[in-house]
């Protein structure tokens, strides 16, 4: 008879201990969630951006001979991924322009799964999701973006 009622105690608390979890858990805010999920997709392009950087010649040559991205030129098609590379993240850091940031870098990987390594999808799936959230939500009240617009509201009010 005791074991039982040690037994349902026992219960009793672990549940209360997990409901307590759980609720600090839903209490953290967007805005803390934001910022890893800004800098790890900043980290990946802008590491492959300079990546490119440090050795242009085997960037083209990964463009020519690897990566066919159709109907735009290798050269063109490198300029164009670089650029993106080095802007979005600069971008993402700093909370500015997050969701049109987000979009390109979206777009970007729609491209690099589709028609250069459909299978990578796990990795893909993985900056689209974290890419999502950021379109979804923006940057969070610990951006820049939120400070414009706090701003900007402002100034219509």
């Amino acid at each position: 008879m005791n074991t039982g009622i040690a037994s349902r105690s026992l219960r009793s608390s672990l549940l209360d201990f997990a409901e307590r979890m759980l609720r600090r858990l839903d209490a953290v805010p967007y805005a803390v969630l934001a910022i890893p999920l800004r800098l790890a997709v900043a980290t990946v392009f802008w590491n492959s951006a300079m990546t490119k950087l440090a050795n242009w010649e085997t960037a083209l040559a990964l463009f020519t001979d690897e990566y066919k991205v159709p109907v735009l030129p290798a050269e063109a098609a490198a300029y164009i991924a670089v650029t993106i590379e080095l802007t979005t993240p600069v971008l993402l850091v700093l909370g500015l322009f997050t969701r049109p940031a987000a979009a390109v870098l979206l777009g970007m990987v729609a491209v690099i799964e589709i028609f250069v390594y459909p299978q990578a999808w796990p990795t893909h799936i993985q900056w689209a999701a974290m890419l999502l959230v950021l379109l979804c939500r923006g940057a969070g009240k610990l951006s820049l973006d939120h400070l414009l617009w706090r701003r900007l509201e402002n100034r219509l009010a």
